[in-house]
């Protein structure tokens, strides 16, 4: 199954530019077809193809499902974005097809990338939904310095992966089955020990994703994984 994205399909039944590019000129689907289009927040529509276009391709709603394979808990993973920003953007795309729900762009200390691109990563968490057939798109938060991030937390169940010599629990073991779960994981150069302090002090709870010393974006990953894991035993 192929999927298109179009946010207002409810409303206006017409695919953007890039995918009724990739409708009409790629697939060349034509008129009388039928395709799939997720709208981003658990929509999944089954349309037939009234005009083809290469720039405004015309729909019609056959059918749609709503909050299709909504899951009884959310991934909230707040990761330090790479140096290198093509890591970044990878973890962007395997964490969207695992199944995350918000990614939070975290400024620390050590942080060496200090601005990201949202649209181009916009771009990543929809392709990377349709890829992997989901019609909820991840929600992108914008980059958030680590002191106003913990501000602003509301998960009820918080964990933080550093690598510092500490009493820690492996993640698959502290995260709790059908609940709402936020990950911490850090620049190249880990957290600085006072961030550490402050996310302890904020109810927070220190894991390990195991014994191998990982990069940010392979941490973030497992991280992902792990949670997916607890919820599918």
């Amino acid at each position: 199954m192929t999927l298109f994205y179009a946010p207002d399909i409810a409303q206006t039944p017409f695919l953007n530019e890039e995918e009724s590019l990739h409708c009409a000129k790629v697939l060349r689907l034509k008129a009388g077809d039928v395709a799939h289009v997720i709208d981003g927040v658990g929509g999944l529509y089954q349309v037939e193809i009234v005009a083809p276009h290469a720039k405004h391709t015309e729909v019609r709603i056959l059918s749609v499902q709503h909050d299709f394979e909504k899951r009884p808990f959310r991934i909230h993973l707040a990761v330090a974005p790479t140096k290198n920003s093509d890591r970044f953007e990878w973890f962007i795309e395997k964490a969207t097809e695992i199944g995350v729900d918000t990614i939070t762009p975290l400024l620390c200390r050590y942080s060496e990338r200090k601005l990201i691109k949202p649209e181009r990563i916009e771009k990543i968490l929809i392709s990377a939904s349709k890829q992997s057939l989901k019609a909820f798109v991840p929600k992108l938060n914008p980059m958030t310095p680590y002191t106003e991030f913990m501000n602003s937390v509301t998960e009820p169940h918080r964990f933080i992966a550093h690598c510092y010599e500490a009493e820690k629990t492996h993640l698959l073991h502290s995260c709790p089955p059908h609940s709402d779960v936020l990950v911490l994981v850090g620049p190249e150069g880990d957290f600085s020990l006072d961030e550490v302090r402050l996310a302890l002090d904020n109810q927070f709870k220190a894991v390990t994703l195991g014994s191998s010393r990982l990069r940010t974006e392979t941490a973030g990953v497992v991280a992902c994984h792990l949670v997916t894991v607890v919820n599918s035993l």
